[in-house]
């Protein structure tokens, strides 16, 4: 079928990314009790998820992305880029213009994992 049909974070502090994601987007978190590791699944208004313990360190924050990018689509970008900072998020490209389609940006969450934000605008220049 080739679509993304769920997709998972890593975290070094789950419980700290818990709070971040739930913050930002509103996401629901169920921790799963019967599986080795620290995991919790994640439940969105449409795709869904996963968030478990890193099984390795975080890479060096200037060593660039090292996994899939997802980028969530939000009502409002500029709200939710306000929650971002305000969670301890960080801009990792500003707010840009896909011109006649969405606003688009990149942030690092508070375990250096990068992830965008778009919000849909057909007047976006």
């Amino acid at each position: 079928m080739n679509t993304i049909g769920y997709f998972e974070i890593q975290s070094s502090n789950p419980h700290r990314a818990v709070h971040f994601y739930q913050a930002v987007f509103g996401w629901r978190f169920i921790k799963e009790e019967l599986i080795p590791i620290e995991y919790y699944r994640i439940e969105t208004n449409s795709i869904n998820g996963g968030l478990l313990q890193r099984p390795a360190q975080v890479p060096p924050a200037a060593s660039g992305t090292n996994a899939f990018v997802c980028s969530v689509q939000v009502e409002n970008y500029d709200a939710t880029h306000q929650l971002i900072l305000e969670q301890g998020g960080q801009v990792a490209l500003p707010k840009f213009a896909i011109p006649g389609r969405c606003w688009q940006g990149y942030y690092i969450d508070s375990d250096n994992n990068t992830f965008g934000i778009f919000s849909v605008d057909d007047s976006a220049q």
